[in-house]
């Protein structure tokens, strides 16, 4: 009996042995398992537009979720001051003005990304990923002269995404449609696309011969094909059945995100979602649900509709039991713009409140306001709640995310500043040649050095200074953020020091570097 016993507790002692080593070895595992990336990408949402930034006057309690409950960083910068290079330096993480196609895309411009090129979401892929694009796109489509009625190849699914649920351009431009792994949304093949941005289709109503069918007075440059009373840039013609509505485009791509979500949430694998919200760029079309919402016309109403969508993407994550295994990046593709082709009362109803916060300038300009954009990562029980000065850009993202799923490949104009998103760090990146249409100037430390450029001072269409100059200008932005005190004169040692170090960098390579992966 005395043996039977101790045999007994030998065979218990064991079995809890086995079991507590099991348990131990799934809790070594865990941490080990790679997180879902999701990309929450704003359009011309300035600096001063979440009120977590404590700049401006609206409220965004969702934005500030994602602010206050990770790393909110105060020198986070996109790339350029306008979308299209903003975006191919994020999927990238090459400098946009390495190559000379890097600017505002018309809706017909083909696929600005080599296919051969090294992408994010091709490093996610080779590291077990499955990786979407939902919303904007912006980075052109096929070779140029897309037929819109066939397979529209090469693009996102070409890049480095298994999924598509796209508009091909802006909401501001034609073609109106939503397009799915290369295919038109409910086209209609008896009522074919027909897409120019030159001239316009015989008998097609435009906003200069049809004023009267118009629901939103264009104020600049928005005068040609009318869909939904809204003037666009350029000219469509057919596709009834396909054209999107406005005011339900920002529950249509949330609703595709969503499904997306709870879709991966029961697979093994994770995923990389790049969710491109349209808001706050024109026109700017809020949902009824939303309409005086903010008291500041409609700009101020897509915000808060955009700050709705986020909260609603983020209870998802929660419900699908994956926003604890979910790394996001909340950021913006450049800064803010008032009047921008549409009269809607941006600037009327502005009342106090300031888009950009402190910074001087806007979208399109060279100044603080067009680049330095709110910057957010979050990952819940992760990254500990935090502010950081730290000088990160966004194409940094491409090095410090493969570095995170355990990815060798990378882009040379993209630094790991992983432990800095993560928050563990205060490391930062050491120079930063930035850009805003084609004309470029040089971050580093706490110093900005502008080149001189020909051309206006201020945008008078859009009422934005471009920060142009004769001189050259040099602001220290520690001691003046408003960019005030012009101190190249004062301080010619600063100034040639940047400049070397600018021509440095800005001549080191002016022709893109296409990337294979290996």
């Amino acid at each position: 009996m005395k043996n039977r016993s101790q045999s007994f507790i030998a065979i218990l002692l064991g079995m809890v042995f086995f079991l507590a080593c099991q348990d131990k070895e799934v809790d070594e595992e865990a941490p080990s398992k790679k997180p879902n990336i999701v990309f929450i990408y704003m359009d011309d949402l300035g600096y001063g537009d979440v009120s977590a930034y404590k700049a401006g006057k609206l409220q965004t309690p969702n934005m500030d979720k994602l602010a206050n409950g990770g790393v909110r960083f105060t020198n986070g910068y996109a790339s350029s001051a306008t979308c299209t290079p903003s975006r191919y330096a994020i999927l990238t993480g090459t400098y946009p003005w390495r190559n000379q196609d890097a600017k505002i895309l018309p809706g017909t411009a083909p696929l600005l990304i080599d296919t051969a090129q090294l992408t994010l979401p091709k490093i996610l892929q080779n590291q077990g990923y499955h990786t979407a694009v939902i919303g904007k796109w912006h980075l052109g489509l096929g070779r140029g002269n897309v037929d819109w009625n066939q397979q529209i190849k090469p693009g996102p699914n070409e890049v480095g995404f298994d999924f598509s649920h796209i508009m091909a351009a802006t909401q501001d431009r034609v073609p109106t449609v939503y397009i799915e792994n290369g295919q038109v949304v409910n086209l209609d093949p008896n009522d074919p696309i027909q897409v120019d941005y030159d001239q316009n289709f015989e008998g097609e109503p435009t906003a200069i011969s049809h004023p009267e069918l118009l629901t939103m007075k264009w104020h600049h440059g928005h005068n040609n094909s009318i869909v939904n009373g809204v003037p666009r840039i350029g000219f469509m013609k057919g596709g009834t059945s396909a054209k999107w509505s406005d005011v339900d485009m920002a529950d249509h791509f949330l609703a595709k995100a969503q499904e997306y979500v709870l879709e991966k949430a029961q697979s093994d694998s994770p995923f990389f979602l790049y969710y491109g919200l349209q808001q706050p760029h024109v026109p700017r079309t809020p949902h009824p649900r939303f309409e005086g919402k903010s008291g500041m016309g409609p700009r101020g109403d897509v915000i808060l509709e955009a700050d709705w969508v986020i909260g609603e993407f983020i209870k998802t994550l929660e419900e699908a039991g994956i926003l604890e295994n979910t790394l996001i990046v909340f950021t913006s593709d450049n800064g803010p713009v008032l009047n921008d082709g549409y009269y809607d009362d941006a600037v009327e109803k502005l009342g106090d409140h300031t888009p950009a916060g402190p910074l001087r300038g806007g979208k399109y300009s060279l100044f603080e306001a067009g680049t330095r954009v709110p910057f957010v990562t979050y990952w819940k029980g992760k990254i500990q709640p935090g502010v950081s000065d730290a000088l990160v850009t966004q194409i940094d993202l491409l090095a410090s995310l493969s570095a995170l799923v355990g990815s060798e490949q990378s882009a040379p104009d993209s630094q790991n500043l992983l432990d800095t998103f993560l928050g563990k760090s205060e490391k930062e990146r050491d120079a930063f040649v930035l850009e805003a249409t084609t004309k470029t100037a040089l971050r580093q430390g706490d110093w900005i050095m502008i080149p001189p450029y020909p051309g206006p001072a201020v945008q008078n269409q859009v009422n934005i200074e471009l920060g142009n100059s004769s001189d050259y200008q040099l602001y220290n932005l520690k001691e003046d953020l408003e960019q005030q005190n012009n101190l190249a004169s004062s301080n010619p040692e600063k100034l040639q020091e940047m400049i070397r170090k600018y021509e440095e960098i800005r001549g080191s390579n002016n022709q893109i570097q296409q990337l294979e992966l290996k």
